[in-house]
């Protein structure tokens, strides 16, 4: 691993903890495309790391920091995270079984959703 690679991963890293106590995205809106596009990793790859470092209590920091204000339901948090578990099993083995490009394509068409529904809502 070079100094190059290293303040990437540096880079990859700041911006997605930013952006993950911004506005609570980082894993896959940052990371992800980051991955792929500064350092060649492929759909599959830039996914796996991204879970692997959310495995990690990296945004506790942030969660802290919301809890204190009072921004947390911690019933909501409790029911959305088992159906994530569940859901992150199940669209694991779904991705792992999936082509390069399809895979792509299907994070693109997402990130496309989302943000227009986010830009168009009124």
């Amino acid at each position: 691993m070079d100094i190059q690679i290293v303040i990437s991963l540096v880079l990859i890293g700041v911006l997605a903890g930013i952006l993950s106590g911004l506005v609570g995205v980082g894993g896959g809106v940052i990371m992800v495309p980051l991955l792929v596009l500064l350092l060649g990793f492929n759909q599959h790859q830039a996914q796996g790391t991204s879970l692997a470092v959310l495995v990690v209590p990296v945004t506790a920091i942030a969660v802290y920091t919301y809890h204190k204000e009072g921004y947390i339901d911690w019933r909501y948090v409790g029911i959305i995270a088992v159906f994530f578990i569940i859901g992150g099993y199940f669209g694991s083995k779904m991705a792992v079984n999936l082509d390069q490009k399809m895979l792509k394509k299907i994070f693109g068409v997402i990130l496309l959703l989302i943000a227009g529904k986010m830009l168009l809502e009124k």
